[in-house]
């Protein structure tokens, strides 16, 4: 990111602290536990709790149950390709899954199911921009930037708060 203001907070969750970062814009990146390339911290980062008081009370709501979709400004930075895979993702449906190529098919891009997965891999705002609910084609949990075994507690935690309607397919 550049040298632009960027603010910051933690978060204690089930799967490990997580950081949140934030711009001048809106939610920038969701730092996991156990990313395999993590998010540095710049210098010039500021911690500011109050700023990102509205993002930390919705991640603890969700991480909670009580929230199934979050309501924050956002402000991903990528290709225009992954920003409308990155949009593909948020239409995925709380505790519902999809695999790699519905993912491509829904974005209009059936023949990119490999830049579609690089571009999952490269979501900035996990759990906001819900990349842990894209599986394999036959169902298996594939990776994760946070670790297989976050995704398997995320996926497990959405079924266990999904409203039963939301677990019937449609």
């Amino acid at each position: 990111m550049s040298d632009q203001p960027l603010f910051h907070d933690s978060l204690d969750t089930p799967v490990g602290p997580i950081r949140l970062v934030m711009d001048e814009i809106g939610l920038a990146h969701v730092s996991l536990p156990h990313e395999k390339h993590p998010f540095a911290m710049q210098p010039h980062w500021r911690h500011d709790p109050g700023r990102l008081a509205e993002a930390t009370r919705q991640f603890a709501a969700w991480f909670a149950g009580e929230l199934h979709e979050f309501d924050l400004p956002l402000h991903p930075r990528g290709t225009p390709f992954q920003l409308a895979v990155w949009e593909g993702l948020r239409r995925i449906p709380y505790a519902r899954t999809i695999s790699y190529g519905e993912l491509a098919r829904a974005i209009g891009r059936p023949r990119a199911v490999r830049a579609v997965g690089a571009a999952n891999g490269a979501n900035p705002l996990s759990i906001v921009v819900p990349c842990h609910r894209v599986i394999g084609s036959n169902g298996s949990l594939t990776g994760y930037g946070g670790g297989l075994d976050a995704k398997r507690w995320l996926l497990a935690h959405e079924r266990r708060h999904a409203p039963a309607e939301a677990l019937v397919l449609g």
